[in-house]
This record gives C-alpha cells, sequence and structure tokens, in this order.
C-alpha cells in the first residue's frame, strides 16, 4: 500500500515514488537515516566515543532474541526487569502485529560486566560507560554484545542498541544494524529533571511516564519536590497530620507503596530518585495547629512570599526540629538517597520579623532584627536541620544540596556552609555574576538556570495579568545551546551537571508531557554529550527522536510539520 520509500542522496534521505523498477532497492525512512549523510544515525543522544555503524540491515525474529547476563548479577530481578522493557521497546516499533513479516534472523544480547557487579543504586562514583558490539556470523545469527563496569552501564548500552534496531515500513519486518561498534561514556554525572508534585498532584503512572522518557535519553536523576506551601502529598507515618491535613485529598496522597514503586522503577531505568524537602521557607498547608511556622497564608502575601500561600518554618521552635527529623527519617528509610536536597529557596526575612515569638527568641539572644540577624537565625535553622538529617543517616554525612539564596551570597556563604558538604544548585541566570563567586570557593554545583532550563515559562500570568514571570517560552534550540563550561569557565570540573524544572503552578499530568518533551532531550544530549555542534546539526536528528518518544507513550511536543520529517533539510530557512 506504500507509495513512497526514501533513497540517500548526497547524504541526504530523499523521498521517492516506489515502483515496480525501484522497490527492491528502495528503502524505510528509518533506515535511511540510520546510515545516510551521518556517522551517528539517529542515536540520541551521540554517543562521546567511537561509532561504526554498517549500512547493512538484517531481518529479526522477535520471537527468537534471547538475552544472556553472565556472572552472579544474571539472578537479580533488576536485568529481568530491564530485559522486559527492551522487549517491550521493541514491540512499541511493530504498529500492526497482524501484518509483521515471518522469518527473520535470530538475534542474542550477551551482556558482560563483573562477576560482583550487583547492581546496587547509582552513586556520584557510578562508571556509566559501556561498549556495544553488533556483529553476525555465517549462519545469520545476530550477536550484540553489551560490555559494561555495571547494571547502569549495561542498561545506556541497551538503550543504545533498541535506536539501532527499527521497523521496515516497506518490508513489513523488523530490522537491525548487522555490523556495529560503539564505545559511549557521559560528560556530566549528574543529568536530571525536577518535578514539582505539590502546585498540582501528579498521579504515580504520570511520574512513571516521566522515567519512561529520562530513560530513552540517559538522563539519570529524577529531583522529586514533593512538597511545598500548597501542598504535603507525601505519606509520613509518625506524623500521619502533614499529610491528612496537607493533601488535596485522600486520593492525592504518594504513600509508602507509590514512593517504594516510584524508586524501583527509575532504578530499572538507571535513574536515582531524589526527594528534596524545601525548608525553611515552602512549607504550610499539613503544618496547622502546630504553631511551628510563620506568615502562613498571610495577606497581601507579596509583602511575605513570592507567590501564595506564604509559609515559613520558625527556627525557634525546638519541637519543630523532631518534626523534620520524621520528616527526613520517611525520606531516608524510603528513598535512600546518595545526595539529598534540603531545598532553602526564597526565604524571606520580612516573613520571620512579622512573628512576635521570633522577634523576642532574637532579642533574648541579644541580636538585633536587621537583615544579618535573620540570616544567622537562618544559619542556625541549617545548622540544627543538619544534624537532624545525618542523625537519620546513621552518620553517613550524605552530600545536601541548596538553591542558590540569600545563604549562598557572601559573607553567609562562608560563616553557614562547608563546601565540602554542600551542592548548590544554581537557579539564576547563568550569566550571574554570583555563580563565580561560589564555584571560586570550590563548592560542586548543579546548573538549573531559569533562562535556559525552566520548562514552566511561557503563559499567563496567574497572580496578574500578562505573562509568567519568567517568559518568554524556551525553545529547545536555547536548551541546547545552553553549554555549562561557558556559564562556570574556568571552573568547569567543579560542574556535577544540570537540571531542567518544571513549576507546576500552571502544569499537571494532562499537560506534562508535552513541557518535559522533547526539550529535556536535548538537555540530555548536552549532558552526555556536550556536543561542539550547535542545535542545526541536530535538528532533523531530534525530529525523528520526537517521534520515538512518541512511540514509547509520551505526549512529546509536535516541533514542525510532519513533511519536514520526510523532507529532510527542506524546511530550515537558510537551508
Amino acid at each position: 500500500d506504500l507509495i513512497y520509500g526514501y533513497e540517500c542522496r548526497t547524504g541526504l534521505c530523499r523521498k521517492v515514488e516506489l515502483s515496480e523498477e525501484n522497490f527492491a532497492n528502495a528503502i524505510s525512512l528509518p533506515v535511511c537515516r540510520l546510515f545516510c549523510g551521518s556517522s551517528i544515525g539517529t542515536l540520541w543522544p551521540q554517543p562521546t566515543g567511537t561509532v561504526r555503524l554498517d549500512s547493512l540491515m538484517r531481518q529479526v525474529d522477535i520471537s527468537f532474541i534471547d538475552f544472556n547476563v553472565n556472572g552472579t548479577s544474571r539472578k537479580e530481578k533488576l536485568w529481568k526487569a530491564a530485559e522486559n522493557r527492551w522487549m517491550d521497546m521493541l514491540e512499541a516499533k511493530i504498529p500492526d502485529r497482524k501484518i509483521l513479516a515471518r522469518g527473520g534472523y535470530r538475534m542474542s544480547v550477551n551482556i558482560n560486566t563483573p562477576d560482583d557487579a550487583s547492581p546496587g543504586k547509582l552513586t556520584l562514583d557510578t562508571d556509566e560507560s559501556y561498549r556495544l558490539e553488533i556483529d553476525t556470523d555465517a549462519s545469520g545469527h545476530v550477536l550484540a554484545n553489551i560490555t559494561a563496569g555495571n547494571f547502569f552501564g549495561a542498561r545506556h548500552g541497551l538503550e543504545t542498541l533498541a535506536q539501532l534496531i527499527v521497523y521496515d515500513d516497506i518490508r513489513r519486518e523488523v530490522q537491525v544494524t548487522a555490523n556495529a561498534s560503539i564505545s559511549d561514556s557521559p560528560v556530566y554525572k549528574w543529568r536530571g529533571l525536577l518535578l514539582d508534585t505539590s502546585r498540582n498532584y501528579y498521579s504515580v503512572n504520570a511520574i512513571k511516564r516521566t522515567l519512561d522518557g529520562m530513560a530513552l535519553v540517559k538522563l539519570n536523576t529524577f529531583h522529586w519536590h514533593i512538597t511545598d506551601s500548597h501542598s504535603f502529598p507525601l505519606e509520613v507515618a509518625k506524623r500521619p497530620e502533614l499529610y491528612k491535613l496537607g493533601a488535596y485529598s485522600p486520593r492525592q496522597i504518594y504513600t509508602r507503596r507509590d514512593v517504594a514503586e516510584v524508586v524501583e522503577y527509575g532504578r530499572v531505568r538507571g535513574i536515582r530518585v531524589m526527594p528534596e524537602f524545601d525548608a525553611p521557607a515552602h512549607v504550610g498547608e499539613g503544618w496547622q495547629h502546630k504553631n511551628m511556622t510563620a506568615c502562613f497564608n498571610a495577606q497581601p502575601w507579596k509583602d511575605f512570599c513570592v507567590e501564595p500561600p506564604c509559609g515559613q518554618l520558625d527556627p525557634t521552635v525546638d519541637e519543630m526540629y523532631d518534626v523534620l527529623e520524621d520528616i527526613y527519617g520517611t525520606m531516608f528509610e524510603q528513598f535512600n538517597p546518595d545526595v539529598f536536597h534540603m531545598g532553602g529557596d526564597e526565604v524571606s526575612t520580612a516573613c520571620w520579623n512579622s512573628s512576635l515569638p521570633i522577634r523576642l527568641w532574637m532579642k533574648k539572644q541579644g541580636w538585633g532584627l536587621q537583615t544579618a540577624d535573620f540570616m544567622r537565625l537562618w544559619g542556625h535553622f541549617q545548622t540544627e536541620a543538619l544534624a537532624r538529617v545525618d542523625k537519620v543517616a546513621n552518620g553517613s554525612y550524605t552530600p545536601i544540596i541548596l538553591w542558590t539564596s540569600g545563604l549562598t551570597e557572601e559573607p553567609f556563604i562562608d560563616e553557614y556552609l562547608n563546601p565540602e558538604r554542600y551542592i548548590i544548585q544554581i537557579w539564576t541566570t547563568g550569566a550571574d555574576p554570583k555563580v563565580k563567586k561560589i564555584l571560586e570557593r570550590s563548592y560542586k554545583i548543579i546548573i538549573s538556570n531559569y533562562d535556559a532550563l525552566y520548562f514552566d515559562c511561557g503563559g499567563a500570568g496567574w497572580v496578574t495579568d500578562g505573562n509568567n514571570w519568567c517568559s518568554p517560552f524556551i525553545g529547545w534550540q536555547k536548551v541546547y545551546e545552553n553549554d555549562l563550561k561557558t556559564i562556570s569557565g574556568d571552573y568547569e570540573h567543579h560542574v556535577l551537571g544540570a537540571e531542567a524544572a518544571i513549576w507546576s503552578e500552571q502544569i499537571d499530568e494532562h499537560t506534562l508531557d508535552n513541557r518535559f518533551w522533547p526539550r529535556a532531550s536535548a538537555l540530555a544530549e548536552r549532558l552526555w554529550s556536550n556536543p561542539a555542534t550547535g542545535w542545526r546539526q541536530a535538528e532533523s536528528r531530534l525530529l525523528l527522536h520526537r517521534e520515538r518518544l512518541v512511540e514509547n507513550g509520551l505526549g512529546a511536543e509536535a516541533l514542525q510539520p510532519q513533511w519536514c520529517l520526510q523532507n529532510e533539510h527542506e524546511c530550515p530557512i537558510d537551508a
């Protein structure tokens, strides 16, 4: 029934009408794009090492694909879960099983990791590199060999292998590159997405869908901003009043089972799920009746916080730290984080100054009521809260992330934050001179500059008319060009990586996918590959990659008319 196929001409895939004369040699678009005009084919993110792809394709019988994992690690259920997911991805490539051509060759996927490489968990020291070799023996049997130091590297190899398998809609068969060799490893250790589930609630399925997308592009950190002043949707067994009073409804709570499910779902996909409990600001709902907060839902809100409802913890209430300890304990028990986020964002000294008990306590200490005194109060909070983190972490001294804030500025950063312990997450612009001052002090940083990586930017205002505060909308091209070396200068060695963020004031699970995707894919290639070339060289590859996202159940935003996908390099204005 097909009318069109493709031919590779001068490095571009050109659409041709099929005829009896050219049908035997015609190729489908996915096959053409694998080997025409690019040494990396359609791989996303592009590998950092050597890539060799043979243009010969081999039909695969997907009923005869076997997985082999060497050593004791093959017994781990994690490997089986990864295998099942991989096979599901192959099934997703086939539009209609009823018309799939019979036959094809057997394929073996052999995973080689050290015998003692128990999958464990992802850490900042994990080696995520892999090597993939595809060969075909004399009988046509396809052998795909993945070699890695651990589960996480091998999983990335499986992801790449899946991208070398396509559905040929001319011959109606699944095909794989017959011979290939790829060595690959990421440039940056921290490759993440942040999702705020407090402003609006997201179902576990929506979160899982995000993790699916992250796995497809080798992003490795899901930063879960679970709570905020708007809602407290996390079940804390020792403090049930927090979620009972703080959740939007009894159905909009992340239970112990939900969290365990998300954490394991991420692990199978090579992703750490890192919780954040933002404090001392950004608290409110759930904390009613405790007398442990200041300016909760105060009006006019603009005098006390950046958006309603306001709310900050009262650092002078000793019992408040016991509640924090129970929250931290829940998070450490359920997430087992290798890095923990303590927030520290947008603290308002005006909020604390509006509280008579806080002012009286400060005067009792012999403090004044100037900005420096409230920063001292903040430092007191951070010291006490960190002690509770360390207590529940059994003295493991887990690295702590804090947002850039007044506390990360001179002179307070030197007084209260140890660079050996704290990682600073940058949310201001990429050109902010304060970034250099943080780097000069040897802090490791994670970059989330809002002018390129806040994916909620661009929309109507919600506390006034006009557009939201960080408009305009950020296109994928700007995300792709957001070079971390340009931001960090001579201190690139202190950059762990970056995160794109979705703050959910105006987004929920029904609009989630097209806000993250495919812009998060642009971030993924910047962080995995740090390409020397710009977005224009990546554009046609991203169009095809976007189709892969959709194929795998993600509602990724369309970037161009489908005509541009089918007519390579015909749409750019300066082509």
